[in-house]
């Protein structure tokens, strides 16, 4: 049994990462102290869910505790669809869709994202948050995920890169002895995969992450 709670569960890690990422000023400062990058950014990475015309759809996988819902706006006329293995997770997106009061536009589905329950070229949009380095395995979730963007779609991702140095070397090592963390991906395997699915990418690194955005072709 994982030291902390498996995704599919409801990890303690879960708790303290929605903890942050909700308080900037100190959730803010303790990310930074930690990583080295800016919450900032992680905050950006969900800027192109506000940016969606009414009528687009939207995958997010995986939700977590709803990061990326902060961009969605009352009213904005999406399908927001909020994927994640954990039912925990969901309740708890679920509940932050309410608290922001977009409710009505947000749809959760339990799914792997390795098995994605939806049709090639489905969303506008696919947005995954600090979650790729947790799958067991990387390059079938990215698979996944580019099948189910449209053509002309686009994707806004974040990551925890294999090759970011002795730095984050702690984190990996006792994230995967606790179950959390899947293999990973380096900056090169990760746009590498992209360019074999025609997606025009880009990957931005910030301390130990990197920030991808892209196009399908």
């Amino acid at each position: 049994m994982p030291l902390l709670g498996g995704w599919d569960a409801d990890p303690l890690w879960a708790t303290v990462y929605d903890w942050t990422v909700e308080h900037p000023r100190l959730g803010g400062a303790a990310w930074r102290l930690g990583t080295g990058s800016p919450l900032a950014r992680l905050y950006a990475a969900a800027a192109p869910v506000g940016e969606q015309p009414a009528g687009a759809a939207v995958l997010d996988v995986p939700v977590g505790g709803g990061v990326a819902l902060r961009a969605l706006r009352p009213g904005q006329g999406l399908r927001y669809v909020a994927c994640d293995l954990s039912p925990a997770m969901l309740a708890r997106a679920a509940s932050r869709a309410a608290a922001y009061g977009v409710e009505e536009q947000v749809e959760t589905v339990a799914a792997d994202v390795g098995a994605l329950p939806f049709d090639d070229a489905t969303f506008d949009l696919v947005v995954s948050l600090t979650g790729l380095h947790c799958f067991p395995d990387p390059r079938r979730a990215v698979t996944e995920m580019v099948r189910v963007l449209r053509p002309g779609g686009s994707l806004s991702w974040s990551t925890l890169l294999e090759d970011s140095g002795p730095r984050t070397w702690p984190l990996r090592t006792v994230g995967r002895r606790a179950g959390l963390l899947g293999p990973g991906v380096t900056a090169r395997e990760l746009t590498g995969w992209l360019h074999a699915l025609r997606v025009e990418a880009t990957l931005e690194r910030s301390g130990p992450f990197g920030y991808v955005t892209g196009t399908r072709g």
